[in-house]
């Protein structure tokens, strides 16, 4: 896929401009010290702060901020005339959410409808239609679930795994239409992402849902990707003259190994691949694996990996992928400083919880 020069280079310019005003990399320590959500609403917003109830004030903040990474992802995906498809999707990642909300509404039996982000044109639910399914998913790529009988107390997990499985799956694929240079670092960090949700998914099943590791591996996206032997990025030209050696990679071979180790042994997760991620044992107790440490832990990882590529190859639509991960990011951080602080927690508490450094 051809990509305008001037496109790329000013998509890449506002995506700088907007992470340079961000709360990422050496702009994160700004939210230490935090005691109150109306103070972290003045630093984020400055000119638009609100007064407002405590509760009402946490609603309405993340409201604020989920619009404001919208907005600017939009603005970043909109200087290119044709987007790239793997970056719609990367914005779409906003309407498979505010599907799933609409779903779990439906099964838990609630009328009203959600609060939902609108990601302009490139929605494709008919989201006022809610509570209507059929009214909001006829003609799109979700009418597959008008198949099968979404009610009231229904079987919630298979269908956002299937979901899932879909929109990563569209990802990878998306993956195809793009020159070495610019899905490059996009792979590598689909790859990790991937292969993560599924840990952190076969975690939290056995953990929390009590699922055997028979049952809790089909609750997995089996997802394969093609990759080189770990080319080098500098060396893109290379590769192509001679061409790289490519293999088929399982990204739920790791989640499917977590099966069959035990919850209380970390001494038998030695040598997993993503060992590093788990809980550490402590002095006193027995340990236990802890679903919520390792998915923080992996987010960090994730978001380290984006921050370092960001810069790497400027102009590739691979730095506007890893720009859109960082605005993410962003989002779930501070949406979870504002709901720490909602629970009278200050943000370096926060920060601990989640494994950041302030």
């Amino acid at each position: 896929m051809m990509l305008d020069a001037g496109a790329r280079a000013y998509a890449y310019t506002k995506a700088c401009g907007i992470i340079g005003k961000s709360f990422i990399g050496k702009r994160i320590p700004l939210l230490a010290n935090l005691r109150t959500l109306s103070e972290l609403d003045r630093l984020v917003f400055p000119e638009s702060g609100k007064e407002l109830p405590g509760r009402e004030l946490l609603t309405d903040f993340e409201s604020r901020i989920e619009k404001r990474a919208v907005d600017q992802i939009l603005a970043v995906v909109n200087a290119f005339p044709r987007p790239p498809q793997l970056l719609i999707l990367q914005l779409r990642a906003y309407e498979y959410s505010n599907l799933k909300t609409c779903l779990n509404h439906i099964v838990g039996g609630i009328k009203t409808a959600p609060s939902l982000c609108d990601i302009g044109r490139f929605r494709t639910v008919r989201f006022e239609a809610f509570p209507d399914l059929a009214a909001m998913l006829k003609g799109t790529e979700f009418e597959f679930l008008l198949s099968g009988k979404i009610k009231a107390g229904g079987d919630i997990e298979a269908i956002e795994t299937e979901l899932d499985n879909r929109y990563y799956s569209g990802l990878i694929e998306s993956l195809g239409q793009l020159s070495d240079e610019d899905r490059f670092f996009a792979r590598r960090i689909l790859r990790e992402e991937i292969s993560l949700r599924n840990c952190v998914w076969a975690l939290r099943l056995r953990t929390y849902f009590g699922k055997e590791p028979a049952e809790a591996g089909k609750y997995l996206m089996d997802i394969i990707m093609h990759t080189g032997f770990e080319e080098i990025p500098g060396n893109l030209h290379h590769l192509e003259k001679n061409g790289s050696r490519r293999k088929k990679i399982s990204l739920s071979a790791e989640a499917l190994e977590s099966l069959n180790f035990p919850l209380d042994s970390r001494y038998s997760w030695h040598g997993w691949r993503w060992e590093k991620l788990l809980n550490p044992e402590e002095s006193a107790g027995i340990w236990k694996a802890d679903p919520r440490y390792f998915q923080n832990a992996a987010a960090q990882y994730l978001y380290r990996l984006a921050l370092r590529y960001f810069h790497t190859m400027p102009m590739s639509v691979s730095a506007v992928f890893c720009f859109i991960k960082l605005k993410q990011f962003e989002e779930d951080l501070l949406t979870s400083v504002a709901e720490g602080l909602g629970l009278s927690m200050d943000s370096v508490e926060v920060f601990k919880l989640l494994g950041e450094p302030a």
